[in-house]
């Protein structure tokens, strides 16, 4: 295992012995949220990304320590494995080599070689390839019988021999795959007679480019229109230049015998290296695309999940809709439901005059502080009207996203939140909580289901639900966990419960009442010494007896605290929040083999603002009035917008229409742009310039070079 953990030090360039320690705390059962947070010393500091790294890097291994089990037992078993090969395998590390290496010994299907070589033909194809001077037609009548009747039958099968030991040669797999590398393009060709049912990959229909250079969004795009039949696609280097390379290392004499073994590299590398390279490149771009577009949609959801929350306030949530009426739902600061109703203030009811009526006393009656609207369908005519309506107090108005809300009130999780009600009510519930805490509410929802990202259906899936999960898990217990609130779908993403101990916690708050202690989970069943290591430093406790509950301070770590302030004599209670007298604190004092300055700053920030939230501040953005539909865009415009997704290839931004518009990456700043999350953030407030407006296709280009920046939201 050494050896492992020296490639991934290498690899990652992280130092051995932290490496080590992350893979030791990863097989005790630790999580990497635990990890980061409270083993930095163990780790050097590593944060989650970093011990995610480590981690894949180090299941990858073992995956590669397994196929290597496999492959030395099926050659052992041929009686082919000599000392040098398995030393050969065995200190490979590289699936690709590993792969070639295996090949010639690979169990096959009955190919043209393996017919040539029971034919008897192997002798002559060995004689080829020494490249004897005389007479090849002479030499192969030496071979003949019945399953081959004549010379050039012999030379034939001789032929399919070589080729097939030449593309099983790992040297020459290594040259047409480095040319492949370097200069491979890939072609895109429409279907014939398919046109137009393809047209959305029109810009596909005659498409060439660098393979090394293609974006992964035009690889993935390529990708899903050869998979719905529309396009031919291929990845292909220099032929000429290929066997330019290739011919010489083998076709080593000007005579007969030469030229037949010419002629069989040729065949084999139009008939089986390229095209196995080409799988192998095929599969290889694509995997990297799939990397980029996860790591997209990845970073993505952590901003969407860390969308600042509005806090424990009374909400009225607000589905907009035309012929059906906009859904209403009185929520309090525990998002519980506690009033529904619908209003039809839109055409073709026009229901304005009642509907304002409605609005204004539901919001007196429910004590309501803020009014949550999706941004669906007739949003901005419902933003209007609630925002022109007069109430007795200050209530502010904030447009919601509602991707994946139709989801979540049709699914299991929302059905057993109100299952006597339908989904209309459901989905109002939805917009309105996640005002409220988005992360608490967005939890419920398949990520794949919130619109954010680019190709998610496109990439492989397990791949992608593992990075979603892990984006969740991490975003969850970097804000913490209100124990006593929190539903079961928000603790089983906290550090070390999962699905069946949160429902423990929440059975047992349901029989017993909230918790008044961390000390208090040891009684959930099943929550074991290591569970609790796992997740009590991630769980607040708002009204706890011991403050320390109630922050991010491990309870591992509560003697150190209750030294400090017993050491400045003062009680726990006392130290909490009081900035002066924390500043006076030396660490130094509380130092041990086992707890380092990390942990100690860390205490210290807590002492100072415990349980802090991470999130920021949530923002109203005003839409320009005067901007109702796409016909109302004009060439050269400066608009206030909200930055709504993020691709490689730039960004999507709302600006208080239907149809959301692209900021090109060229065009999201002054200077060069290599990634667009350098730039923007999801649910940025930002200032942006009309491009273009294609009315027929419903585009709009936007820009932000030389355009004043809006605030952050």
């Amino acid at each position: 295992m050494s050896v492992i953990h020296t490639l991934i030090a290498k690899s990652l360039n992280i130092p051995l012995k932290n490496v080590e320690n992350s893979i030791k705390l990863l097989e005790e059962g630790a999580t990497i949220p635990f990890i980061s947070r409270y083993r930095k010393e163990v780790t050097g500091g590593l944060d989650e990304v970093k011990i995610g790294n480590i981690k894949e890097l180090h299941e990858k291994y073992i995956e590669l320590e397994k196929r290597k089990e496999y492959i030395l037992k099926s050659i052992s078993e041929q009686e082919k494995l000599t000392p040098g090969l398995e030393q050969q395998i065995t200190e490979c590390w590289d699936s690709t080599t590993l792969e070639d290496i295996y090949l010639p010994y690979k169990p096959k299907r009955q190919t043209r070689a393996e017919i040539a070589r029971k034919n008897g033909l192997e002798p002559l194809s060995k004689w080829l390839m020494a490249q004897h001077s005389g007479s090849t037609e002479a030499k192969a009548t030496q071979f003949l019988n019945e399953n081959v009747p004549d010379a050039e039958a012999a030379l034939k099968g001789a032929r399919d021999i070589i080729a097939e030991w030449v593309s099983e040669d790992t040297n020459a797999r290594q040259l047409v795959r480095n040319i492949f590398a370097r200069e491979a393009i890939i072609t895109s060709k429409v279907v014939k007679a398919k046109e137009e049912e393809g047209e959305k990959y029109r810009d596909y229909f005659d498409f060439s480019a660098p393979l090394s250079r293609c974006p992964s969004h035009r690889l993935l795009a390529i990708r899903r229109g050869e998979a719905e039949g529309f396009l031919r696609v291929s990845i292909s280097p220099d032929d000429e230049k290929c066997l330019d390379r290739l011919v010489p290392r083998y076709a080593k004499s000007d005579n007969e015998a030469g030229d037949q073994v010419e002629d069989a590299v040729t065949d084999s590398y139009k008939r089986l290296l390229k095209p196995s390279i080409e799988t192998e490149f095929a599969n290889l771009s694509k995997e990297r695309a799939d990397e980029a577009a996860i790591g997209v949609f990845a970073e993505n959801l952590r901003q969407l999940l860390l969308a600042p929350p509005l806090g424990q306030k009374r909400i009225l949530g607000v589905d907009p809709g035309y012929r059906t009426g906009c859904k209403l739902v009185c929520l309090d600061e525990q998002g519980n439901l506690l009033h529904n109703e619908t209003i039809y203030p839109h055409p073709p009811q026009n229901e304005t005059s009642k509907s304002a009526n409605k609005v204004v006393k539901m919001v007196s009656t429910y004590r309501i502080d803020a009014i949550a609207i999706g941004n669906g369908t007739a949003s901005r005519e419902t933003e209007r009207f609630i925002t022109n309506l007069r109430y007795e107090k200050e209530v502010k108005v904030f447009v919601v996203s509602e991707s994946g809300a139709s989801v979540y009130s049709a699914s299991k999780i929302a059905r057993e939140e109100f299952p006597e009600y339908d989904v209309t009510v459901r989905g109002a519930v939805s917009i309105g909580r996640r005002l409220s805490d988005p992360l608490a509410e967005l939890v419920k929802i398949d990520p794949k289901s919130i619109g954010v990202g680019q190709y998610q259906h496109d990439v492989d899936q397990t791949k992608l639900k593992r990075s979603l999960d892990q984006t969740v898990e991490n975003c969850v217990n970097l804000v913490g966990v209100n124990v006593n609130t929190a539903s079961k779908h928000l603790l089983t993403y906290v550090s070390g419960l999962g699905e069946s101990l949160a429902q423990n916690i929440v059975n047992y708050r349901a029989e017993h009442g909230p918790f008044h202690s961390r000390k208090e989970l040891r009684k959930v069943p099943r929550l074991g010494d290591k569970a609790f290591e796992q997740c009590a430093g991630f769980l607040r406790i708002p009204d706890a007896e011991n403050p320390l509950d109630n922050s991010g301070v491990h309870p591992e770590s509560y003697t150190i605290a209750e030294r400090m302030a017993k050491d400045l004599q003062c009680t726990i209670k006392e130290l909490i929040r009081n900035k002066p007298l924390i500043e006076t604190i030396d660490i130094n004092r509380y130092k041990t083999e086992t707890v380092g300055d990390e942990t100690l700053k860390d205490i210290l920030q807590e002492l100072e603002k415990p349980g802090r939230d991470p999130r920021t501040q949530v923002q109203v953005l005003e839409f320009d009035p005067n901007i109702r539909t796409i016909n109302d865009l004009k060439e050269g415009i400066t608009l206030p917008g909200i930055v709504t997704n993020i691709t490689n290839f730039g960004c999507f931004v709302d600006v208080g229409i239907k149809e959301n518009g692209l900021v090109h990456i060229s065009e999201l700043a002054d200077h060069f742009v290599s990634n667009p999350i350098d730039v923007v953030s999801l649910h940025q407030h930002v200032k942006v310039r009309v491009l273009s407006v294609d009315l027929e296709r419903k585009r709009i280009q936007l820009s932000m070079k030389n355009v004043p920046k809006g605030p952050s939201a």
